[in-house]
């Protein structure tokens, strides 16, 4: 399976779809934040690994707890995931922290806060 084709580009989003869904129904960690998505799933060509990216809206002491939970949690994720999923492999799961959503919050405040001054300065 290339790295690029349809069948890879699907089974990552189906992958996707079943770990936001295991996060949020099945896996009961009290250290995991309950603003907690899954922003991308890449799974390997042979179907062994698979890196879930992970955006948790929250400070940085929950952010840590809800990588900590989901790390700890890995196994019973990945039989969550060969029980929904009909796979020859059911990939090893390892969970990445993305920042991306968050950076993308803080830089739209920035330019909303630069748009209210240049605002104020055009009035005068």
């Amino acid at each position: 399976m290339r790295k690029n084709s349809r069948k890879s580009a699907r089974l990552n989003e189906e992958v996707m779809h079943e770990l936001s869904r295991i996060i949020r129904d099945e896996i009961k960690d009290p250290r995991i934040h309950p603003m907690t998505s899954v922003t991308l799933a890449e799974v390997a060509p042979d179907l062994k690994t698979c890196k879930a990216y992970i955006s948790v809206l929250g400070d940085e002491k929950e952010q840590r707890d809800t990588m900590a939970g989901l790390n700890s949690a890995a196994g019973y994720a990945r039989k969550c995931l060969a029980s929904s999923l009909n796979l020859r492999n059911t990939p090893e799961i390892r969970f990445i922290q993305d920042q991306s959503i968050e950076y993308g919050i803080r830089m739209s405040r920035k330019i909303d806060e630069v748009m209210q001054k240049e605002g104020g300065h055009d009035k005068s």
